[in-house]
């Protein structure tokens, strides 16, 4: 009887210690095309710390949420981060070429024409929507909205100490 009541008690805390471990699922194979016309797969980027934001210019939160995207980018890039601004297949390239540009945006800025990126994350149809990705290439968080910056700040210094 008492057996019975540990493993009650302890099973689910193995399970949960179980998929806390697995929780980081890999990133999608996707390839982003860049307003550049570069075509860069997500994987060149393994090693580094990346930010992927979905986002578009009709979106107000998105648009709010920049000024911050760029601050963390100029924050955290000379220590191995990049970020990816993934443009919504509705957005029209040149609404987002003119807000990249009107607002210098540091960062690679991408174009999702035919949906794919968006597909392979999740099939992301909210934005922003923003994933956070460390340098094995794993999902580590998910935001759906804005990120609270200083919790996403204090994480990124988190894994950017970590080795690769």
């Amino acid at each position: 009887m008492f057996l019975k009541a540990i493993t009650r008690l302890v099973a689910p805390v193995l399970l949960v210690a179980f998929l806390d471990g697995c929780s980081q699922p890999a990133t999608p194979d996707v390839r982003f095309t860049t307003l550049d016309g570069q075509t860069t797969p997500l994987s060149a980027l393994r090693g580094k710390v990346v930010l992927v934001n979905f986002w578009a210019t009709t979106c107000t939160t998105c648009v709010a949420e920049m000024p911050q995207l760029v601050d963390t980018y100029n924050k955290f890039a000379p220590r191995g981060f990049e970020t990816v601004a993934v443009a919504m297949s509705y957005d029209p390239a040149d609404y987002v070429r003119n807000y990249a540009t009107k607002n210098a945006l540091p960062f690679k800025v991408a174009l999702d024409t035919d949906g794919s990126a968006a597909k392979g994350f999740e099939d992301v149809r909210l934005t922003p929507t923003t994933f956070l990705i460390d340098k094995q290439g794993r999902v580590v968080q998910k935001y759906l909205g804005a990120p609270d910056f200083p919790k996403l700040h204090a994480l990124l210094d988190k894994l950017l100490a970590d080795p690769a």
